[in-house]
């Protein structure tokens, strides 16, 4: 009798780790580990450090100290990344804040459009984060580690749960701009290759793996034919995805969209198609937060770009009847200092900053948590990453705690060794 190896029992008996996973979760017909209120997540991830106190974080005390010393009470032995070697200045707000919404949440005079959705997001004020250099602090934000490697959230969302997309993959990222060439790389045939010949080459392929799997048993020769399969779906599935044109002109308009241009908006307006479409989860990536120097110029040009699609994406949603099952997230990997060394820009910061969340689950209209009178640190309910992480997966209908992957002998989560609900900011 030939032995049946881990992996190929694995493979033969639950289809591999992510129905494994999925089947776990599930039980003896007992439902997720508790009702979900989100199916999928839309994270407009803001790559760069976007800085809470020109966008969300009203802080007079600290513009009335504009030029002043930095109290050293607040900044000694503690990591304040570049600001070395040269007295610390508080760099007041470079905008003026305004109440929106009948909740009249103060936030940026460079954000209306936002302001005008301010009563479906809830804007917590507490975040923070352990790595103070961005490779290291995108590499937690986005797998809980900081180890390279790790899955990212977004795969453990689709380990745990699978996917309702059966022409796209469970989860996608975009980045803004991709605006030369084919939008999604890769998915055109190569000249001499018709539809005919790509169909007869990917039947070949598959009936060349099968005979593998037949003789060596492995699940991962299984997951080599689906993804090929999924391949030539999406060549099908892809084209219609990207075609704007059944879009009213009002919806390109209410989003900034111009098809084919690789913006942020565009990218939006696609994240709310592939929502439609099942996808479980769904990031998009916008650079360029990273402002040392020029920071009122910058941060005005990164608003203007942001703050209309996304307030767009927040409304049609919830026109659609989608925002009540949709996680909606907006942030970066950190925030930034309240203080300069005689510039006009600011520094990386872990201590304290800003985060929107909108859509299932969450408490509309409100504010959680907030940082002291000058920005610096998260005083008043601070949330961690790995809290970030905990409540996303808790409204996905999954304990943290109960989701992990054997990695080299450990039980590994996407929470690390903490992480708590934040359930103040759960309706």
């Amino acid at each position: 009798m030939t032995p049946l190896h881990r992996r190929a029992f694995l493979g033969r008996t639950a289809a591999g780790f992510g129905l494994t996973a999925l089947q776990s979760l599930l039980g003896a017909g007992s439902g997720l580990h508790h009702p979900a209120k989100a199916k999928r997540v839309i994270f407009l991830y803001q790559a760069g450090g976007p800085s809470h106190l020109e966008l969300f974080d009203p802080k007079p005390k600290l513009a009335s100290m504009h030029g002043q010393g930095m109290p050293e009470s607040f900044t000694k032995g503690q990591q304040i990344a570049q600001l070395q070697g040269k007295p610390l200045l508080c760099f007041g707000p470079q905008f003026p804040f305004q109440r929106y919404g009948k909740s009249g949440v103060e936030i940026s005079s460079l954000l209306p459009k936002i302001g005008g959705v301010i009563d479906d997001v809830c804007l917590v004020r507490s975040m923070w984060t352990e790595q103070i250099n961005h490779d290291p602090a995108h590499t937690l934000m986005n797998t809980g580690s900081i180890l390279a490697g790790r899955p990212s959230m977004g795969s453990w969302a689709v380990y745990g749960l699978g996917t309702e997309a059966p022409d796209l993959p469970g989860y996608v990222v975009m980045v803004s701009i991709q605006s030369v060439g084919d939008p999604v790389l890769y998915i055109e045939n190569p000249r001499g290759v018709d539809a005919k010949m790509q169909q007869q080459s990917i039947q070949a392929i598959t009936a060349l793996q099968r005979l593998e799997q037949q003789a060596l048993g492995d699940p991962e020769v299984q997951t080599r034919i689906a993804q090929y399969e999924m391949a030539y779906r999406m060549q099908s599935s892809v084209p219609g995805l990207m075609d704007f044109s059944t879009e009213p002109n009002s919806v390109l308009e209410d989003y900034g969209a111009k098809p084919g241009d690789g913006s942020f908006a565009s990218n939006c307006l696609l994240a709310r198609r592939l929502a439609e479409r099942g996808v479980r989860f769904i990031q998009l990536y916008h650079r360029d937060w990273d402002h040392h120097g020029k920071l009122k110029e910058g941060v005005g040009y990164k608003a203007e770009e942001v703050d209309r699609p996304t307030a767009a994406l927040i409304k049609d949603l919830k026109q659609r009847g989608l925002l009540d099952d949709t996680l909606v997230i907006w942030g970066g990997e950190f925030g930034r200092t309240p203080m300069s060394q005689g510039g006009d820009g600011r520094d990386h910061h872990i201590k304290g900053f800003s985060y929107l969340m909108a859509g299932a689950g969450i408490k509309a209209g409100t504010v959680y948590g907030s940082t002291d009178d000058l920005g610096y640190a998260a005083v008043d309910n601070p949330v961690s990453v790995h809290d970030l992480h905990a409540t996303i997966l808790h409204l996905l209908g999954i304990n943290h705690l109960r989701l992990t992957l054997k990695v080299q002998g450990l039980d590994v989560r996407l929470t690390g060794i903490s992480g708590d609900v934040v359930k103040g900011i759960l309706s």
